[in-house]
C-alpha cells in the first residue's frame, strides 16, 4: 500500500529481529535507509542485524552513519563499543586457534555470541574446539541446532562428522565428511578428515587381521603406522596404543607392552582394556605393586566377579613376592621336581656351608653362613610337601608350629649327607677343598 515508506520498513525490521529472524530483518533494514539515509533508527537496526548474524565490521560502519546522524544516540554508541569488542574477540580466537589453545576459543565465541547470538560461523568454531576437546555432546548439540535450521551447513555436517571420527565412530563419521564435500566440495577440513578416517580405519582393520593370523610383527607395524595418522584422535589412538601394548606382550616384549599400555590409558584414562593388559603384564614381570593398583582402578570402576578374581590374584603375588623366595635360593624353578631340589640343596649347601670357608675373611664367612642358613630353610620347605603347598598358596608359614626360627642349618646338613662323621671338606691347597664322605 504504501512501498516507498522508509518508516514501514524499520518496523518491519524490528518485528522480525523480535522473532529472531535477523537475516530477513536485515534486508528490510537496509532497504529502509536506502529509502531515507537520514533514518537513524533503520541504521542501528541495520548494524544490529549484521551484529547478531556475525558481520561486525559491517555493524560497525552502520553505527558509525548513525553517529554520524546523531552523535549522542547512547544506543549508537553502545552497539559500537560491542561491534569493536567482537571483532577483538575474532582476532584472539583466530590466534589462539593457530595455537590449539581451544579452551579460550571456545571463551572468546560464547563472549562474541553473546553479540551475535544468530553467528553459524562463531557457533561453528566453538564446536569444534569442544570437539577437539573431547566435549563431544556439547559439540553435537551446537551443530544439530545449526542443521535444524539449515541441513546442507557443510560447517555443521564437518563439525558432527568430527565428533563421530574422534568417538571412534569412524563409518559414521565418514559419511557426515562425505555429505559435508556433496555440498561444499572445496571443503578443506572435511576433505582432510574424510582422508584420515578411511586411513585410520584401513589401517587398523589391517592390523587386527595381521594379528588374528599370528602374524604379529606385521600387526605391529601396521598399528604404529596407524598411530602416525592422527595424533588428535585420542580414542582411536587409544585402542592402536592397547592393540600394539597387545603385539609385543605376544612377542614377550613386556616392557614395550607396559609403556604402549600406559600410553592407552593416558590418552583414555577410562579405558579399562588398557588398565587389564597393563596389569597382566606386571604380573608377568613380577611388578605385583603396579599390577594390584591397577586391577583396583579396574575393580573400583566395574566390580564384577572376574576383576574381583584378578585383584585377589595380584594381592596374593604381592604378598608371596614380599617373602623369601625359596625357589630362587636353591636355584630351581617353581615347578621343580623333588629330586631336582635335592639337587639344587645338595649343590647349594656344599657351596655355602661354613667349613668351606673358614680361611676367608670374616665378612665373607658371616655372608656364607648366611646364605647357608637360607639354603637349608628354602629345603625344609620345599622338600616337605604341606610346607610346600602352604607356601606357594602364599599362606603364613608360622601358622601349625612352621615357625623357621627354631631350625637349624646344620642338623638338616647332617640329616641330609648322612649324620654324624659322614661328610668333611679337606683342603688341597690354597683356597681349594674337595668334599669326603665316610
Amino acid at each position: 500500500m504504501c512501498p516507498k515508506n522508509a518508516s514501514y520498513y524499520g518496523n518491519r525490521a524490528a518485528t522480525l529481529m523480535m522473532l529472531g529472524k535477523f537475516r530477513e530483518a536485515l534486508g528490510d533494514a537496509q532497504q529502509s535507509v536506502r529509502l531515507d539515509d537520514s533514518f537513524v533508527r533503520g541504521h542501528l537496526r541495520e548494524g544490529k542485524c549484521h551484529l547478531s548474524l556475525g558481520n561486525a565490521m559491517a555493524a560497525c560502519r552502520s553505527f558509525q552513519r548513525a553517529l554520524e546522524l546523531d552523535h549522542k544516540n547512547a544506543q549508537a554508541q553502545q552497539e559500537f563499543k560491542n561491534a569493536n569488542a567482537v571483532i577483538e574477540y575474532e582476532k584472539i580466537a583466530e590466534t589462539d586457534f593457530e595455537k590449539r589453545d581451544f579452551r579460550k576459543v571456545v571463551f572468546c565465541m560464547d563472549r562474541a555470541l553473546e553479540f551475535a547470538p544468530a553467528c553459524h560461523r562463531f557457533k561453528i568454531l566453538k564446536a569444534e574446539c569442544l570437539a577437539m576437546l573431547g566435549r563431544y555432546p556439547e559439540a553435537q548439540s551446537v551443530a544439530s541446532d545449526i542443521l535444524r535450521m539449515d541441513s546442507t551447513n557443510a560447517d555443521a555436517l564437518y563439525v558432527r562428522g568430527l565428533c563421530l571420527y574422534y568417538e571412534d565412530c569412524i563409518e559414521k563419521a565418514v559419511q557426515f565428511f562425505v555429505q559435508a564435500l556433496r555440498m561444499a566440495p572445496d571443503h578443506e577440513k572435511a576433505c582432510v578428515a574424510c582422508r584420515n578416517a578411511k586411513a585410520l580405519k584401513a589401517k587398523k582393520e589391517d592390523g587386527n587381521r595381521a594379528f588374528k593370523e599370528g602374524n604379529y610383527k606385521l600387526a605391529y607395524e601396521l598399528y604404529t603406522e596407524a598411530l602416525g595418522i592422527d595424533p588428535n584422535n585420542i580414542k582411536t589412538n587409544a585402542k592402536l596404543y592397547c592393540n600394539r601394548g597387545t603385539v609385543n606382550s605376544k612377542l614377550r616384549k613386556l616392557d614395550d607392552a607396559i609403556e604402549d599400555c600406559t600410553n592407552a590409558v593416558k590418552l583414555d584414562d577410562t579405558y579399562i582394556k588398557a588398565y587389564l593388559r597393563r596389569a597382566q603384564c606386571y604380573m608377568d614381570t613380577e611388578q605385583y605393586e603396579e599390577a594390584v593398583r591397577d586391577y583396583e582402578k579396574v575393580y573400583q570402576t566395574e566390580k564384577t566377579k572376574e576383576h574381583k578374581q584378578l585383584l585377589k590374584n595380584a594381592q596374593l603375588e604381592l604378598k608371596k613376592s614380599k617373602r623369601k623366595d625359596y625357589y630362587k635360593i636353591l636355584g630351581v624353578d617353581k615347578n621343580a621336581s623333588e629330586d631336582e631340589i635335592k639337587k639344587a640343596y645338595r649343590k647349594r649347601a656344599l657351596m655355602h656351608h661354613p667349613d668351606r670357608h673358614s680361611g676367608a675373611s670374616a665378612e665373607v664367612q658371616k655372608e656364607e653362613e648366611k646364605k647357608f642358613k637360607e639354603v637349608g630353610e628354602a629345603f625344609t620347605i620345599l622338600s616337605d610337601p604341606k610346607k610346600k603347598t602352604r607356601y606357594d598358596s602364599g599362606q603364613d608359614l608360622d601358622e601349625e608350629g612352621m615357625n623357621m626360627g627354631d631350625f637349624d642349618a646344620n642338623n638338616i646338613f647332617k640329616a641330609f649327607f648322612g649324620g654324624p662323621g659322614g661328610f668333611s671338606f679337606e683342603a688341597s691347597g690354597p683356597g681349594n677343598f674337595f668334599f669326603q664322605f665316610g
